[in-house]
């Protein structure tokens, strides 16, 4: 038999398969939701839709206000649905929430609990039922799903009862599910603020992002240093962070609230680095109009932090390493002798063992400057760090630009085996580029410049990425030259491979060797299809 509203009524079998309709199309909604109101809204549309259930709509209650409201329905305006708020107590809702049980209303016109509130009921002589059950969540109400039915005299609405009981439980179980996600997002973003906070600390904010081995390697001279007030020399490419690390090994130490003075000995050419470095006399030079002190002097019981020192020129390091053996100098022009007790911090990104061996650089002032070498590794040999960098950048430049934009896993992926020749820098200001050019509300491949991306093309050409072993405490420099027969893909299998064989197939050491995560050896060694068997059959 047919109701008024189109549905089948009367058939067990057809009803049910209406209501296993339903329910199939409701659970796929829940099991691939992203947002609670949108889905919530999406279920009540299936009930209009797939079981001709009119005004369908879900209540709940406002912790705040202690008011059942509206949260989602279908065939109602926003009018309608800002008028729909109850009192706990009031009206057939409230008895629904108190009760916790089911109620029908056979016809509302009939109903004096029946307050059609929302006056979303048309004026009509014919009857129209209404359905609630209630939204319970570990044995306490949290809200109420209604619906209208037009049913006739010899219709039963035990079915609907049954079925919205059913969904009712599916809506509870997603609440829960959603509202405990929510806790643990809320648990992570604490955690990740503790963290930085603990970074912070560590390293009075200057936030050196890495919890690779490497970097803990860096922490742990750092730390073990911090007392003393030992020379220390920072080797590492352009990028890597040596000011970062210059500041934290000052900071760490009892000259925390010293002077920290920065000099980059490249930037300026001999006489003025001298002038800058010592300070100078009035009338020493032409334009010294006045008596200036120098650096040094500056720095007194700190820390001066010496950037680019292997680009200083030969006749000023005799004047260094006097202030490394003695603690004295003169200011260019004058006579008087300073003490000084200031702590070097120098660095270079060059090998000064190499630049020692061509009489560009004093043995005696590199082993003054060599007594705590700190290596900073370059960040593609601390690729576990590279989320964490990227997560970094991209919040503090949300942050200055007034966005909220989120990386693709597409991109992330195409990030994490990037090389980076310019290290931490060229992440950040590659980040800061992407975020203040980009349309979207999220940074894709598209959102990187043709140079970046051109290294994919370029990654499966004919160019070889070589190391020469370096000297002891020098850095490592890339050298590319041409391959005539392998590309990049089969060099990277064949030392995936060998460093398998060399550890027995130990993927957790193998992966320690290559500088890699278990996560990327996995992928690698599933990407090149490696395997023991078919190693010993070659």
């Amino acid at each position: 038999m047919e109701n008024g509203s189109g549905v089948v009524m009367g058939n067990p079998a057809t009803t049910q398969g209406i209501e296993l309709l339903a329910l199939h199309r409701i659970t796929k909604l829940i099991g691939k939701a992203v947002d609670l109101d949108t889905t919530l809204a999406s279920v009540m549309q299936v009930l209009n839709d797939t079981m001709r259930m009119e005004r369908a709509t879900l209540l709940l209650l406002d912790k705040e206000t202690q008011r059942l409201a509206i949260k989602a329905s279908c065939g109602l305006t926003a009018a309608e649905e800002l008028r729909g708020i109850y009192k706990p107590n009031e009206g057939v809702c409230g008895k629904i929430f108190q009760t916790r049980a089911p109620f029908v209303v056979p016809d509302i016109h009939d109903e004096p609990l029946f307050l059609n509130r929302t006056g979303a009921r048309p004026a009509m002589k014919g009857k129209l039922s209404f359905i609630g059950v209630p939204v319970v969540v570990r044995g306490e109400p949290v809200g109420v799903l209604s619906v209208d039915r037009l049913f006739g005299l010899d219709v039963s609405s035990e079915e609907d009862v049954r079925f919205l009981t059913v969904l009712a439980t599916l809506i509870a179980q997603f609440i829960t599910l959603h509202e405990e996600i929510k806790r643990k997002e809320a648990k992570l973003q604490e955690e990740n603020r503790s963290l930085k906070a603990k970074l912070h600390s560590l390293h009075d904010g200057h936030f050196i992002v890495g919890h690779s081995k490497p970097m803990r390697e860096v922490y742990s001279i750092i730390e073990k240093i911090a007392p003393s007030s030992v020379t220390v020399l920072l080797l590492g490419e352009s990028g890597t962070g040596k000011e970062l690390v210059a500041r934290a090994v000052h900071d760490s130490g009892g000259k925390k609230e010293r002077p920290f003075v920065k000099v980059n000995c490249a930037a300026l050419p001999e006489t003025l680095l001298e002038s800058e470095l010592f300070g100078h006399e009035k009338g020493a030079f032409t334009g010294a109009h006045a008596t200036r002190p120098g650096r040094f002097e500056l720095a007194n019981h700190g820390t001066i932090f010496l950037d680019e020192i292997g680009e200083m020129p030969l006749s000023l390091q005799a004047k260094m390493l006097r202030v490394l053996q003695e603690k004295q100098f003169e200011r260019l022009g004058g006579s008087r002798t300073f003490d000084v007790d200031v702590r070097i911090v120098a660095a270079t990104n060059v090998g000064l063992e190499q630049a020692v061996a061509e009489g560009k650089f004093r043995a005696d002032l590199y082993y003054r400057l060599n007594v705590v070498p700190i290596v900073l590794p370059p960040l593609r040999e601390r690729q576990e760090d590279i989320p964490l960098l990227l997560n970094h950048f991209l919040s503090m430049s949300n942050q200055r630009n007034s966005k909220a934009l989120m990386l693709t896993s597409e991109l992330l992926d195409f990030l994490l085996d990037y090389p980076w020749p310019g290290n931490v820098r060229e992440m950040q200001n590659m980040v800061e580029r992407m975020v203040i050019l980009a349309e979207g509300d999220r940074l894709t491949l598209a959102d990187l410049t043709p140079g970046v991306l051109s290294w994919r093309s370029a990654e499966q050409g004919d160019l070889h990425i070589s190391r020469e072993d370096p000297p002891a405490h020098s850095v490592v420099r890339q050298k590319v030259v041409p391959l005539a027969r392998k590309s990049l893909q089969d060099i990277e299998r064949d030392e995936v491979e060998a460093a398998l064989r060399r550890h027995g197939w130990v993927q957790v050491r193998a992966a320690e060797e290559l500088g890699l995560t278990q996560r990327q050896i996995g992928y690698r060694i599933k990407k090149y299809g490696l395997s023991r068997i078919d190693s010993y059959r070659l």
